[in-house]
C-alpha cells in the first residue's frame, strides 16, 4: 500500500519525542506492508458515523491514525493516545 502524509501528520510527527520519532519509520513500513498487522494493534476508531477512520500504535503512549481509500493509507494525526483519538 501507498502512504500519503498529510501536513497535520507531519507536523505532528515532528513533535514527538526523539524516542518516538525513531519508532515512527519501522511502524509506516509495517503498515504499508499490512495495515493489519498485529504489532500495530489497528482498530477503527468508533463514534464518527459514515467516516472510516482507523487507529494504530506507535508504543504504549503514541497512536497514529489514518483512512484508506483503494491502495493508498491516508495518514491524518499522531499525537499521544488521547488526544490523537478525539482529533482524529
Amino acid at each position: 500500500m501507498n502512504l500519503v502524509y498529510t501536513a497535520r501528520f507531519a507536523e505532528a510527527a515532528s513533535r514527538l519525542p526523539k524516542e518516538a520519532r525513531a519508532k515512527l519509520p519501522k511502524a509506516l513500513k509495517l503498515l504499508a506492508e499490512d495495515p493489519r498487522h498485529p504489532g500495530l494493534q489497528t482498530k477503527k476508531i468508533q463514534g464518527l458515523g459514515d467516516r472510516e477512520i482507523f487507529e494504530a500504535r506507535l508504543d504504549q503512549k503514541i497512536r497514529f491514525t489514518f483512512q484508506v481509500q483503494g491502495n493508498v493509507l491516508i495518514l491524518r494525526n499522531i499525537d499521544e493516545h488521547d488526544a490523537c483519538i478525539e482529533n482524529p
